[in-house]
């Protein structure tokens, strides 16, 4: 059995956000998923986070940085 190791990339309140940068990830080949934390009722609660492999963190970080600038 896989037991791939998944980091958070990034932590948000801004699910939408999140959703950018998956998209630039995926069209570089990089898998991530995103694990929403937001409270339904009240969104102000909570946080939504970007998971990467751990193969794949350091090309994602860069990816990030890039798309920061």
């Amino acid at each position: 059995m896989n037991q791939s190791k998944w980091i958070t990339l990034v932590k948000t309140s801004n699910p939408y956000q999140l959703n950018l940068i998956k998209g630039k990830l995926l069209k570089n080949k990089i898998h991530a998923v995103i694990i929403n934390k937001i409270d339904s009722s009240y969104l102000s609660f909570g946080e939504a986070e970007l998971k990467v492999l751990a193969s794949d963190f350091e090309k994602a970080h860069e990816i990030l940085n890039n798309v920061e600038k």
